[in-house]
């Protein structure tokens, strides 16, 4: 599988904290924050628990899954492209996984719609 948009279209990329700078304060954007508020608040206070950036634990969480073969990423910016390498290093233990898929649970169902949004 080959993600496109990994943060999710800047959800998973820090959308609470920064939900008035930039597209996230787009109303489609806004709306989809306040949808999924709960868990972007948890999920981006993990992070912080973690010490890490949460568009980077995005991408690592996805490359921890043995069935992403090439998260596809859209960096602007050389300093982004530097920043999404980090995910790379970031250790994806089973306590980490486990608190994530608690934070987002796999969609159930059968594929392919359980995989779209």
């Amino acid at each position: 599988m080959i993600p496109w948009s990994p943060p999710g279209g800047g959800l998973l990329g820090g959308a609470w904290r920064k939900a008035q700078e930039g597209r996230r304060a787009s109303p489609k954007t806004q709306e989809a924050i306040e949808k999924n508020r709960a868990k972007l608040e948890a999920y981006e206070g993990f992070c912080a628990q973690l010490g890490e950036q949460p568009a980077q634990v995005a991408l690592a969480w996805l490359l921890a899954n043995s069935v992403v073969t090439a998260p596809i990423i859209g960096p602007r910016t050389t300093q982004q492209l530097d920043e999404t390498l980090r995910a790379l290093d970031i250790p994806m233990p089973p306590e980490t996984l486990e608190r994530l898929d608690q934070i987002f649970p796999g969609p159930g169902g059968s594929a392919p719609q359980a995989y779209a949004w």
